[in-house]
């Protein structure tokens, strides 16, 4: 795909997505292999929240298994990515150049929204990748913001990673497992209504999700698994067009949707 930029959205699902990759896990496989070998991947997880954007500068970057009471196989899985100084350098610059405040944590690893899409595109861990936190507080429009910082990133050779998932209500989780499994309406029309904003490039719209939108506030009751979305759009450019490579739903109330940007 020589005119697909190299922005990614991605899904991380839950963490025994490791486990059982399924359609999802294979979709994202297929779509790494449609970009040339990147210089280095920048990875955005809603797991790493900070008060100002920080830049991952570690040049071993651990397994971080940031959850708990899930399948043990799951901690014996390691992801043995390297740094990248030189990009993370180069990730700080953007922002900074976008006035943003930059701050470098030298110790970071990847979590589990990191390294878990990381390992079914990458399995062989020999891209270099640079972790980058997001800031929930900020809402839309600031990870709109970082994203557009990063678009001079492509001219570097460097993928974006912006990990997430469409919908993320862990309250409706454990209520539809305890009623016999049965997806909420509410997870397919918001999916489908952020497909057809995206579609139509509705920025407007996308980022006043909460208030336009009939389902937005009950598919995040927290902002953090769906702002790496917008920097995604912002990393892609205001030209550029969605493209769904997945869509579909895991453990009831989890949209797996992916997308990429030409």
């Amino acid at each position: 795909m020589s005119n697909a930029r190299n922005v990614l959205f991605v899904p991380h699902g839950a963490p025994t997505f490791a486990l059982s990759p399924g359609a999802a896990g294979a979709a994202l496989a297929q779509v790494a292999q449609g970009f040339a070998t990147p210089r280095a991947i920048v990875v955005l997880s809603p797991h790493w929240e900070t008060d100002i954007p920080t830049v991952g500068t570690a040049t071993q970057l651990e397994t971080i298994y940031d959850f708990g009471g899930f399948d043990k196989r799951l901690y014996d899985i390691r992801y043995p990515a390297t740094g990248c100084p030189e990009a993370a350098k180069l990730v700080a610059q953007a922002l900074q150049a976008q006035g943003l405040p930059v701050q470098l944590d030298a110790v970071r690893g990847l979590d589990h929204g990191a390294w878990v899409p990381l390992r079914h595109m990458f399995p062989d861990a020999d891209v270099p990748v640079v972790p980058l936190s997001i800031q929930t507080h900020g809402g839309p429009a600031h990870a709109y913001r970082v994203g557009r910082a990063l678009e001079s990133l492509a001219q570097h050779q460097i993928l974006v990673v912006a990990s997430g998932n469409v919908t993320h209500n862990l309250r409706d989780y454990g209520v539809a497992r305890m009623s016999g499994g049965q997806t909420p309406g509410y997870v397919h029309s918001f999916a489908d209504w952020v497909h057809a904003r995206l579609l139509g490039h509705d920025l407007d719209a996308l980022l006043d999700y909460r208030r336009v939108s009939a389902d937005g506030a009950r598919a995040h009751p927290s902002e953090d698994h769906f702002l790496p979305l917008f920097t995604a759009l912002g990393a892609a450019g205001p030209q550029a067009q969605a493209e769904a490579f997945f869509r579909g739903v895991s453990d009831y109330v989890i949209a797996m949707d992916g997308y990429r940007f030409h």
